[in-house]
């Protein structure tokens, strides 16, 4: 739960299920890639600081936390407390274990599954979509252009939202029904979408003056993406993120 006072009419509001949620060696990976840290020598310490203001964010919006990011919270903290000891000066330098080692070979085997498993579906992907059919006037072929983007996951969408909570200075707030509308959110962004196919992440929030409004405009915006109205994108790895509808949806 989150430390912000609620009302009982508000309580519900804040919590939400997000079917696929990834896990915390996803979270630690992410991390790893957006600081451009090599995976064989992890500085624990700043690792173990943003992985824990991840799991902050993650109960300021009531998601539901899986037991295993709290496990892998405390192993992090394990291992920084024991990177912090002295080393045994009986043991040599080049024989002392890395405390981080056992958490590095669980990274790589997890890296190898992800890389073998996204090949598998990027096939799937492309046979699904060969069919035959009888060859085409030149009259009738059209090129349209290809948008080369790729889907981001939900690590990218709380790291975007932990930009734009930085900026909002904190402060008391009267929580009121209204404030908590999610289903109003809702309403308006779809509202937004109408007129724009497509939108910059951060444009979702420009309206939003306070912690508790951008709160709630992403709890809509989660909504919004499970129930597949909308699709949300980069075109690189870490950058800007856009909104944007499905064709069918146009």
């Amino acid at each position: 739960m989150t430390d912000m006072p609620q009302s009982a009419d508000t309580a519900n509001i804040y919590s939400i299920k997000v079917p696929v949620f990834e896990g915390p060696l996803d979270l630690l990976l992410h991390l790893i890639k957006e600081n451009e840290i090599d995976i064989y020598d992890i500085p624990i310490s700043i690792i173990t600081h943003q992985y824990l203001e991840y799991i902050e964010i993650m109960k300021e919006l009531n998601l539901e936390i899986a037991s295993e990011f709290i496990v892998m919270a405390a192993t992090l903290i394990y291992i920084k407390s024991r990177m912090l000891l002295p080393p045994d000066e009986t043991i040599e330098m080049e024989e002392q274990e890395d405390p981080r080692a056992g958490l590095v070979q669980r990274l790589l085997e997890y890296q190898a599954y992800k890389e073998a498993s996204g090949t598998l579906r990027e096939k799937e992907e492309l046979w699904s979509n060969v069919f035959a059919r009888p060859p085409l006037d030149k009259e009738e072929i059209t090129i349209e252009p290809e948008l080369y983007l790729f889907d981001v996951n939900i690590f990218d969408l709380m790291g975007a939202l932990k930009k734009i909570i930085g900026k909002v200075p904190a402060e008391a707030l009267k929580i009121t029904r209204e404030t908590l509308t999610v289903k109003d959110k809702i309403a308006m962004i779809i509202e937004k979408m109408e007129n724009e196919h497509t939108m910059r992440f951060d444009n979702l929030f420009a309206e939003d003056n306070t912690r508790i409004q951008i709160i709630v405009t992403f709890l809509a915006l989660l909504e919004i993406l499970r129930l597949g109205l909308v699709r949300a994108y980069q075109d690189k790895e870490f950058a800007a993120i856009w909104i944007m509808r499905h064709k069918e949806e146009a």
